[in-house]
């Protein structure tokens, strides 16, 4: 783990002031200077994204059909598209869009363009591709399934019985239909990538910044977009750095050097939180914490081995001593405050009941296994707790750190022993989107790919629980359709999942008090476009 140098902070700091004259760093009005780290950024194509960080940005560089209201998530707003239609079957979706946008480009936004970009995403089947593939798209029919039969018109076909408003859910909160400049990407297609490399780097959207430079793990730069359909965003520029260090992002906010600083410690969040300078704004998500075990592991497709590691965890004290600010105890795959949510099953570390279990299994005396985990707080925290129980049980866990490409992508890979991660959507209000991401898998073949799905990583497969999920996703009954989804919970836990939740994300983001209209949304989509920036009153500030 890295150590924090005050020097070098300091001299960081001082290489942002120096022409300035004053003690107190002061941001360019007409700039956001936001502070964060960037290690799991890896990519700006929205159909290959993976991460919060990333959302973030692309929601700002790229239009989607429709959004969610941060303040109310079951409330859709038009974007693209003016309006929308459900047929009385519940079959189809039609899209009436607007007729005044262009790309970035200049190029105008079409029907086509929208065709495009869902063909685009399916075709590629990258990490965003899973939830679709949910709802029973592929490649193979999504050229079907999705048509322009005017320029303004989006008629998008059901492959399979749904519930149309979950999947107009997924296309307002998930970010990954931001509508691409097909005629602009098509120009950098290399050996049929539709445009894949030239996006990673690269941005040709609708939205109200275009990309100005990014430099991965150091500095990305937006540029305002004068001819934004919705007008002019009021900032010229977003400027996002990399700080690895949070006591580095504390430092540089509290200067006036960052207007807004995420991705931080509970202890430095918390040692703001007196500043009459800056806000703490905390919002709940319905990701959720975890411990994961692959059942491709001969230990871990024991049922009583996963059952013993589920009792050789300190939830209660993991939640409050590490957690504070991060999140809050949680022990369901669907996050808190739905009808549907079952209360915590109340599991607590049982040294002599996880003894047994693995004796039972045929291990009185445990095994070696590794457990890969980000090299970030709170994980690395959670990483330690839980290899120091487990430890207690007989299970000698070696903790392998890395960035997310490498902790994450060996998960994709299914590939990994152990690993403490964080995941689960949970960004659309409807309780699929949880089992979605953490228990569906339709398909528990490596060639599936279905690499979004926590189920599919861990090898997690159980067809009658599969079907339940079908079942409670196309119940129109409210009253029923929510004891189906109890009724998922109950036989998921029966079942000893490859996956143990521990929390429910909260995510705390610091913003000076200059900063007006900055608004951060549960499902990560937190839009830079009204924000501004009015300088504080000169009493207020402190010298």
């Amino acid at each position: 783990m890295k150590t924090f140098s005050v020097a070098g902070a300091c001299l960081l700091t001082l290489s942002l002031m120096m022409g300035s004259g004053v003690a107190q760093a002061k941001t360019p009005p007409d700039q956001l200077i936001m502070g964060m780290n960037m290690n799991n950024l890896l990519t700006l194509d929205p159909a290959a994204m993976t991460g919060n960080e990333v959302v973030g940005i692309v929601v700002n560089l790229y239009d989607s059909l429709v959004e969610l209201d941060p303040n109310r998530l079951t409330n859709v707003r038009p974007a693209l598209a003016e309006s929308w239609d459900i047929s009385p079957d519940r079959s189809t979706i039609t899209f009436h869009l607007r007729k005044d946008v262009t790309f970035h480009s200049g190029n105008p936004l079409t029907a086509e363009d929208v065709v495009w970009s869902m063909r685009r995403l399916l075709h590629l089947n990258l990490a965003q591709a899973s939830v679709w593939k949910s709802y029973g798209f592929s490649k193979t029919n999504i050229d079907q399934q999705i048509a322009a039969p005017d320029a303004y018109t989006v008629t998008l076909r059901l492959p399979k019985p749904n519930d149309p408003k979950l999947v107009v859910y997924s296309l307002a909160a998930l970010g990954n239909l931001g509508v691409l400049d097909r005629k602009t990407v098509q120009a950098h297609e290399v050996n049929n990538d539709w445009g894949n490399r030239w996006l990673t780097t690269h941005a040709a959207g609708s939205g109200p910044f275009t990309l100005e430079v990014w430099q991965a793990k150091d500095v990305l730069r937006l540029k305002r977009n004068p001819t934004y359909w919705r007008g002019a965003p009021k900032l010229d520029r977003v400027v996002l750095r990399h700080f690895q260090e949070s006591q580095t992002l504390r430092l540089m906010i509290a200067k006036g050097d960052l207007d807004v600083a995420s991705n931080m410690a509970v202890s430095d969040v918390n040692a703001l939180r007196d500043d009459p300078n800056v806000t703490v704004d905390a919002v709940k998500k319905g990701t959720i914490y975890y411990v994961a075990m692959s059942m491709k592991e001969a230990h871990f497709a024991n049922p009583k081995v996963r059952e013993a590691v589920r009792y050789l965890i300190d939830y209660q004290g993991i939640n409050k001593a590490l957690m504070p600010g991060y999140g809050v105890l949680h022990q369901r795959p669907i996050q808190s405050g739905m009808a549907a949510t079952l209360p915590d099953p109340g599991y607590r570390l049982d040294i002599p009941r996880a003894k047994k279990l693995l004796a039972e299994a045929g291990y009185p005396n445990g095994f070696d296994t590794t457990l890969r985990v980000l090299a970030d707080q709170p994980f690395m925290n959670i990483a330690i707790a839980v290899q120091s129980t487990l430890m207690q049980g007989g299970i000698n866990a070696k903790i392998i750190t890395g960035t997310g490409n490498q902790i994450y992508g060996a998960m994709r890979e299914r590939k990994f022993d152990m690993l403490v991660g964080r995941g689960g959507s949970g960004v659309e209000p409807h309780p699929h989107s949880s089992l979605r991401a953490l228990v569906y898998n339709p398909d528990n073949s490596d060639q599936a790919r279905l690499t979004n799905f926590q189920g599919w990583r861990t090898s997690f497969y159980d067809a009658p629980l599969n079907k339940m999920i079908d079942n409670a996703l196309l119940e129109q009954d409210p009253t029923r359709q929510v004891a189906l989804y109890q009724a998922v919970q109950t036989r998921y836990d029966q079942l000893i999942p490859a996956m143990v939740p521990l929390s429910q994300m909260v995510d705390s983001v610091v913003v000076r008090n200059e900063v007006k209209n900055y608004q951060p949304h549960p499902s990560a989509t937190t839009w830079l476009r009204e924000v501004y920036k009015q300088p504080a009153d000169a009493g207020g500030d402190k010298g």
